[in-house]
C-alpha cells in the first residue's frame, strides 16, 4: 500500500520558492500544501504561480490540519521564533542554515524539536551531492592515510557588485554576509567529512562597506563580512587517532572572478581534491580528483550508485529534494534525522567562535 505523502508548508519565498518548491513537487514522499510570507501581495503572486492555499497569519498555517510540516527557508533573524511557533504546534522542521543567529537559540532549538517529538532537519544539501558523497567515503576508508592538511577556498562573486542593493545579507545582527551564505556550510563540511573542530582563529573583513538602498534613497552600511580566513585543528576520523589535522579555509562573495569552490586535502598515503570553478552554480560543476603517493592528480570516476535520479538547471534542487527524501524517512520511523539540529548547533558554535576569535584576536578552543 502506498503511503500518504507528508503535507509540507515553505515559509520564506525567497530561496523556498526557487529551491523548496520544485524539490517538494518532485518528492516521492512529501508534497507542497502551503505557503507562508508576511507581505500578502508576494504571498498571492506565489500561491497563484504554484496553485496553492496560502496564509501571511503563521498561526493559522499552523492550525492548518493538512501541514504536517514545515521547511523554514525565510531570512536568518526570523527562524528562531518561526522555528519555536511550529515545534510547539507540534509541526517537523526542516530549517534552512544558519538555524539561528546564535548558538544559544540553536540549542533552544534542538531541545524544543526532542521535547514535542518533532523531526528537526537542516538543509546542509552539499551532504547529498554526488561528489562530496564520494569523497566522504574515501575518506572514511582511510584513502589519504594519516591526515597532514586541509585547505579549502571557497570564493565567490554572488556580491561583488558594489550597485548590488543593500538588505539583510548587508546586516551581522540579521545573520548577513559570508559566515552564514557559505561558512554554515564550510563548518558543518568539516565536521562532517573530517571530524569535531578543536580550536580556531578567525580574520573577518567587509571590503565594500556601503550598498545602495533599494528604495533610492541613499546608502546603507554594510557590517557584515563579505570575507573570512579561518585556521583550525581538527581531529580526524581516521588515520592516527592522535594526530590533529590543520585546516584553512578561505570564504569571500566578492571574488571577481574567483576560482570557485576547491577542497584539497593531503595525507601520508595520497591526496584528494574535490572543486568547481562554477560561478554561476553552487552545485554544478564538481569534480573528485585523487593521488596517491608517487602518482599524479587523475579524475576519479563518479560512482554511479551516488547519481541523481533527476536534475534540474538550479543545481541546488536535486540535493535538497535527496535530503528531503531522508527528513521524510525520518519523521515516518520516529528517529532523529542527519543532518539536524545538532549540526546544526554544531556549525552555529564554529561560527560564534570565529566571530569571537575575529572581536578579540585570539584563537578559541572549542573541543579539548
Amino acid at each position: 500500500m502506498t503511503k500518504a505523502k507528508i503535507g509540507v508548508a515553505i515559509a520564506g519565498l525567497g530561496f523556498g520558492e526557487k529551491v523548496h518548491l520544485p524539490a517538494l513537487q518532485a518528492s516521492a514522499s512529501m508534497a507542497p500544501v502551503a505557503l507562508w510570507h508576511p507581505r500578502e501581495q508576494r504571498l498571492q503572486e506565489a500561491c497563484s504561480r504554484a496553485n496553492l492555499w496560502g496564509s501571511s497569519d503563521f498561526a493559522a498555517l499552523l492550525a492548518q490540519p493538512q501541514v504536517e510540516a514545515v521547511v523554514l527557508a525565510t531570512p536568518p533573524a526570523v527562524r528562531f521564533q518561526l522555528a519555536k511557533q511550529a515545534l510547539l504546534a507540534g509541526k517537523h522542521l526542516l530549517l534552512e542554515k544558519p538555524i539561528a543567529l546564535n548558538a544559544i537559540e540553536a540549542q533552544q532549538i534542538e531541545q524544543l524539536a526532542m521535547a514535542n517529538g518533532c523531526c528537526c532537519a537542516v538543509n546542509f544539501e552539499y551532504r547529498a551531492v554526488p561528489a562530496f558523497q564520494q569523497l566522504a567515503q574515501l575518506l572514511a576508508s582511510g584513502w589519504l592515510g594519516d591526515p597532514w592538511l586541509l585547505r579549502f577556498d571557497w570564493l565567490m562573486a554572488s556580491r561583488s557588485d558594489p550597485m548590488r542593493p543593500w538588505n539583510w545579507y548587508a546586516q551581522q545582527d540579521q545573520g548577513g554576509g559570508v559566515m552564514g551564505a557559505l561558512g554554515s556550510h564550510a563548518l558543518d563540511l568539516m565536521e562532517w567529512l573530517v571530524g569535531p573542530i578543536l580550536e580556531l582563529q578567525a580574520q573577518l573583513s567587509v571590503a565594500i562597506g556601503e550598498r545602495p538602498k533599494a528604495d533610492g534613497l541613499g546608502f546603507g552600511q554594510v557590517d557584515a563580512a563579505d570575507t573570512a580566513l579561518i585556521q583550525m585543528q581538527l581531529k580526524p576520523n581516521w588515520g592516527n587517532g592522535d594526530r590533529a589535522m590543520p585546516a584553512q579555509i578561505t570564504l569571500s562573495s566578492i571574488a571577481k572572478q574567483g576560482r570557485g569552490c576547491w577542497l584539497e586535502l593531503y595525507g601520508s598515503e595520497g591526496t584528494l581534491v574535490l572543486g568547481s570553478a562554477n560561478q554561476n552554480d553552487y552545485v554544478h560543476g564538481f569534480g573528485l580528483q585523487g593521488a596517491k603517493t608517487g602518482e599524479p592528480l587523475m579524475p576519479i570516476k563518479p560512482d554511479s550508485s551516488l547519481a541523481f535520479s533527476r536534475t534540474w538547471e538550479d543545481g541546488r534542487i536535486a540535493p535538497t529534494e535527496r535530503l528531503l527524501g531522508w527528513w521524510a524517512a525520518a519523521i515516518r520511523e520516529g528517529r532523529p534525522m542527519i543532518p539536524g539540529p545538532l549540526e546544526g548547533l554544531q556549525s552555529q558554535v564554529a561560527m560564534d567562535a570565529c566571530q569571537q576569535s575575529h572581536q578579540g584576536g585570539a584563537r578559541i578552543c572549542i573541543r579539548r
